[in-house]
């Protein structure tokens, strides 16, 4: 039942989607599940790697700190995701920290057992290449984000990411997450943040009730983000 259980997570992994049941069943034999509570880390940044991790429940805030002490919220990786797979190869170990936003569980994918595994099926190789692409595109989209944007721009943009047409309209966003944590991660406030959802709220485009957020104009946010960034 345990491997079962433990199955069924790494299925819905991006990384090990389209797996065999026997290669599944070999990955869940040696992942190490993990429970954090709110606010206790995973792991630090520079700690030497000791795997990388899939969320089974919960919700795991990845960040620096800057010089100064302020701490920029990378993403916020929800169940299903997978990260630290780029410091399996990296001898200074996680680029940042991690923390539980909520009461968590993940699953420790250990170095040695996934690099033995790779080692004789190098379609894995190529699977983690790809998961870690598209970390990389999030931290790309961070960057543009801070530095080219206003925060009504930003949060726009987080909302029209997080918006599953398939299910819409209208489209419904569980935030789960504290008003600080998504502050963070678009890079304001909860303050300014608070303020710019009551902008969005009183133009009719999306209505927040206790933590979903549910998208009424989703057109009207995209047209804005193409006006601010210039047709982009």
């Amino acid at each position: 039942m345990r491997l079962i259980a433990l199955g069924a997570t790494l299925r819905q992994c991006q990384l090990f989607s389209g797996l065999s049941e026997e290669d599944i069943t070999r990955i869940a034999s040696f992942v190490q599940p993990r429970a954090l509570a709110k606010d206790e880390y995973l792991f630090r940044e520079s700690e030497p790697a000791v795997g990388f991790y899939v969320v089974q429940r919960g919700a795991i805030n990845v960040h620096r700190v800057n010089a100064q002490g302020k701490e920029q919220v990378i993403h916020v990786f929800r169940p299903g995701e997978s990260m630290g797979e780029a410091a399996m190869a990296s001898p200074t170990g996680y680029p940042a920290a991690a923390r539980a936003v909520e009461q968590s569980n993940v699953l420790l994918v250990p170095k040695a057992d996934i690099l033995e595994l790779v080692s004789e099926r190098p379609d894995l190789a190529l699977r983690m290449l790809g998961s870690m692409s598209q970390h990389l595109r999030v931290l790309v989209g961070l960057v543009d984000d801070l530095t080219l944007k206003d925060v009504e721009t930003r949060l726009a943009r987080w909302i029209i990411r997080h918006c599953d047409q398939s299910k819409g309209p209208p489209c419904k966003i569980s935030l789960g997450r504290t008003k600080r944590v998504l502050a963070a991660e678009i890079g304001t406030t909860a303050e300014t943040l608070s303020r710019t959802l009551a902008r969005f709220r009183d133009a009719s485009w999306i209505e927040v009730g206790g933590s979903v957020l549910t998208v009424h104009n989703g057109e009207a946010l995209k047209a804005m983000v193409a006006e601010r960034l210039g047709g982009a």
